[in-house]
């Protein structure tokens, strides 16, 4: 009995690790990697950026209004599950072709910062860090919807953990990484550099598969009041 009890055991550790051999899990860590790379970019690091250029603290104050994309990303939700993107959408699907518009957005935004001087002209850096801001709540939402729809739910488990490993990993770089890194270089070849990094979760988009698309989820959109209707209204409905 004893026997069939360490066997048994076993097979079940080995189940429990198998789960993270999953291809589709490993890839969610570097898409994990990719969605917690520019929160810090745009709060606490662009903070201490903002506090080493002399900058108020009335005006570093402002830029925590930048945040609120996160907060009301529900509003635009609805449009990232459904609306399908012309030319990437065909190509890539549709989960990957919004993760892959928001994370060139996100290195859009990061290089913009690189190349604005906030003494000069803070306004551009706002406009800049507004930029990433949004691209990562879109990000967000898209990669939340792949790992729904990407595997079956006895690894939706292996999934969010993997997840938040990169996230965490990418929070650090972000943070004491691009503290290091801008005072052996500058502040500009800092953010320069977190904008490459942004290349781990492209890479990652154009390696794995685009999941299954459910059925509600393919639907035509045949003029501007039916669009309106099923892409914002009609979720909105369902939730409450």
């Amino acid at each position: 009995v004893a026997e069939r009890g360490v066997k048994h055991s076993s097979r079940s550790w080995r189940e429990a690790v198998g789960v993270y051999r999953n291809r589709r899990v490993i890839g969610m860590m570097f898409l994990g990697f990719s969605a917690g790379l520019p929160f810090l970019l745009v709060f606490s690091t662009l903070s201490a950026w903002l506090r080493a250029e002399e900058i108020s603290r009335a005006a570093i104050g402002f830029f925590s209004w930048v945040g609120i994309t996160y907060s009301i990303k529900v509003f635009w939700a609805p449009i990232v599950d459904r609306v399908p993107l012309p030319m990437l959408t065909p190509a890539l699907g549709r989960r990957r072709s919004w993760m892959l518009c928001a994370m060139i957005g996100i290195a859009l935004g990061l290089l913009g910062m690189a190349g604005v001087n906030p003494t000069e002209n803070l306004h551009g850096v706002a406009l800049c860090a507004l930029l990433v801001a949004f691209s990562s709540a879109t990000q967000d939402i898209s990669i939340d919807a792949y790992r729904i729809e990407a595997v079956e739910r006895e690894f939706q488990g292996a999934m969010a953990a993997t997840y938040q490993l990169g996230y965490r990993i990418a929070l650090l770089v972000a943070g004491g990484g691009a503290l290091v890194l801008a005072d052996a270089t500058s502040w500009a070849f800092s953010y320069s550099a977190m904008a490459g990094l942004t290349l781990v979760g492209i890479t990652t988009v154009l390696i794995i598969r685009e999941p299954e698309i459910p059925g509600h989820a393919v639907e035509s959109f045949n003029g501007a009041k039916n669009w309106f209707v099923m892409a914002v209204v009609r979720p909105f409905i369902d939730f409450f």
